[in-house]
């Protein structure tokens, strides 16, 4: 696939759910995901590895629920990254509170396959 197509399918899984496919269909085996800031139990921003991006996922998964999701784009950038625009609103299964939330993603593509996220937000 090529930047477009990745960028495409990108969005279009998340606007339709199918996250956890398009990590198998779209990065590659050592691709790394990167946190505007460092996430409490862990001890860097970055996940280094499918088998960890997935694992974030889950955790993502299992502690909160989206109410709401907007997602723009992709935006090209070059010939060997995009950017996507995400608005979210949810809530935290443990405790009930409700967040709004919003990042750019930029995402880097080398081989087909999407190698490096870096997720853009305001944290606190």
């Amino acid at each position: 696939m090529d930047l477009t197509a990745i960028g495409k399918e990108l969005v279009a899984g998340c606007r339709e759910g199918r996250e956890a496919e398009n990590l198998e269909k779209l990065y590659a085996v050592d691709a790394v995901s990167v946190e505007a800031v460092q996430m409490p139990g862990s001890d860097s921003r970055e996940t280094v590895g499918l088998k960890g991006i997935r694992g974030k996922h889950a955790w993502w998964e299992a502690n909160m629920e989206v109410t709401e999701q907007v997602v723009s784009g992709p935006f090209p950038h070059g010939d060997d990254r995009f950017a996507v625009h995400f608005k979210v609103k949810g809530r935290d299964k443990s405790s009930g509170d409700g967040f709004d939330m919003e990042e750019v993603a930029v995402y880097h593509v080398a081989g087909g396959r999407i190698v490096r996220e870096e997720f853009f937000y305001q944290a606190g």
